[in-house]
């Protein structure tokens, strides 16, 4: 075989080709070598502090000064303008679009009032602004609200902080949820801040500390975005011991015999559901797929040269092309109809469910009214716990169902199945009690009447409401201010 000297004397072009070849192996190289660097350094310029962040820093905008993009995208969470067909960041009086769920939370806060949450920045306001803490709250409810809770935590301890009142903590809880709540101050790595979740994984056998980061992009998520109770001492716990089902959590909650109150009305032993985003979300497809709930509400974007998290929160359906388009290749409009066709379903079965019982809770009244005895009402008060329970499963997540279609669909057939199960053992009762059927019900069809219904004096709860938003808030926010280190907002 002929040597490269010798095919280069006999063809002086290959020595031009062998030039040419070898320039832009060293250019391709040359560039690698460029970007290695330029990532490493982009990288440092990342992590560079203006200031070191002490271990438990409540205030964003302290954050913000050494992650100006992720801080002005989570200042984007201040806008409420979007709203999709069912939800989206817009203020929703969902008692005022639902009235039936007054009479279904009767002798609940909830009755009072319920709206749909609004940007992760308004967290405390919207919690001192709610009808439902003008009466003695824990602490518990503090939880998910601030970044100032594992400060908190970390001061007088958890089992401490539950235990306290909400009122005690008024002053100390200023902070919005933010950049605290998420991450490490010191290597930004995403970490758990309240201790729920990591005592859910351990009864569970299971370390939180072997999460995957993939997997923390949800986990972080669902220290929040979870059903839980108040067990001894208001002590916050997530009941997933059984599973992440309705079905699962409910034999969990019927095997303790908890109960979070007594419905004024039917007088069943009642369960209400929180905001079970996490449990939805881990029986549903993104979560089969190994997609994480920060892709798809935190997609990544890019400033420049820049690659960073989105940390405005929000629907991905206000962000279709930076979320859902990463994935699926159909266009905007098709994506968000194939959202809304699920959502329709689920919807048009939550409906169902509601009319049914609003009206059940009413004839239960009416079949104690009539002399009806325990024995006569345990059957119908268990189904109609276990009915609401389902319905509130779906109802109380966000997304209307979106988050696991199926697994909604299939819930709330069961609800309508058990409601409808109650009323045939309510007609037995009647008849043994002589009741004319149909009954005759109240009118509840706009949320002042069914407030009415249930005897709420809403005009005595919020003038009780306006004394605390002007007389106990500014004191609260007061008293903070002159606290060094826990409370700054410019221009305040």
């Amino acid at each position: 075989m002929a040597s490269i000297k010798e095919i280069s004397e006999k063809k002086p072009w290959f020595n031009w080709l062998l030039f040419f070849g070898t320039l832009i192996i060293v250019f391709i190289a040359g560039l690698f070598a460029a970007s290695i660097v330029e990532r490493r350094t982009e990288a440092q310029l990342y992590f560079q502090m203006a200031e070191p962040l002490p271990e438990f820093e409540p205030r964003n905008e302290v954050w913000g000064q050494n992650f100006p993009r992720q801080y002005e995208s989570y200042r984007q969470t201040l806008d409420t303008t979007f709203e999709s067909k069912y939800y989206g960041s817009v203020m929703i009086d969902y008692l005022d679009k639902y009235p039936e769920m007054v009479i279904m939370w009767a002798g609940y806060a909830f009755a009072r009032d319920y709206n749909q949450g609004r940007g992760h920045y308004y967290s405390v306001e919207d919690v001192h602004n709610t009808l439902r803490t003008v009466q003695a709250q824990p602490a518990t409810c503090w939880t998910c609200k601030s970044t100032d809770v594992p400060r908190m935590m970390h001061q007088i301890g958890a089992e401490d902080f539950y235990s306290s009142s909400w009122s005690d903590m008024g002053s100390e809880i200023v902070n919005p949820i933010g950049c605290q709540d998420c991450h490490d101050p010191e290597t930004m790595n995403l970490r758990i801040t309240r201790p729920a979740l990591a005592e859910a994984f351990e009864r569970q056998g299971r370390n939180i500390e072997n999460a995957t980061h993939q997997e923390m992009r949800s986990l972080v998520c669902a220290q929040c975005h979870v059903e839980y109770y108040f067990g001894e001492n208001n002590y916050l716990v997530f009941p997933w011991d059984e599973g992440f089902s309705a079905v699962d959590i409910e034999y969990y909650f019927d095997s303790l015999e908890f109960t979070d109150w007594t419905h004024a009305l039917s007088r069943a032993p009642m369960l209400k559901a929180q905001h079970p985003d996490y449990e939805h979300y881990k029986t549903g497809v993104h979560a089969d797929r190994g997609v994480a709930c920060a892709d798809c509400h935190m997609p990544y974007k890019r400033e420049g040269g820049l690659k960073f998290t989105d940390h405005h929160l929000q629907s991905p359906l206000n962000n279709i092309e930076g979320s859902c388009q990463v994935c699926h290749r159909e266009s905007e409009e098709k994506l968000r109809q194939n959202v809304y066709d699920r959502q329709e379903k689920v919807s048009e079965l939550r409906r169902i469910t509601e009319r049914h019982l609003a009206r059940l809770h009413l004839e239960a009244k009416a079949a104690w009214d009539a002399g009806a005895t325990e024995e006569d009402m345990a059957e119908v008060l268990q189904l109609i716990r276990h009915s609401q329970w389902r319905w509130d499963w779906v109802a109380a997540a966000n997304s209307m169902g979106f988050h696991s279609p199926n697994e909604s669909l299939r819930t709330l057939a069961t609800a309508i199945d058990k409601a409808q199960e109650a009323r045939v053992y309510l007609t037995r009762v009647f008849n043994k009690y002589g009741v004319t059927q149909p009954i005759e019900l109240p009118d509840y069809s706009t949320k002042e009447k069914a407030q009415q219904v249930v005897g709420l004096d809403m005009d005595a709860i919020v003038a009780q409401k306006e004394q605390f938003l002007n007389n106990v808030v500014p004191k609260w926010l007061e008293e903070a201010r002159q606290r060094e280190g826990l409370y700054y907002h410019p221009g305040d």
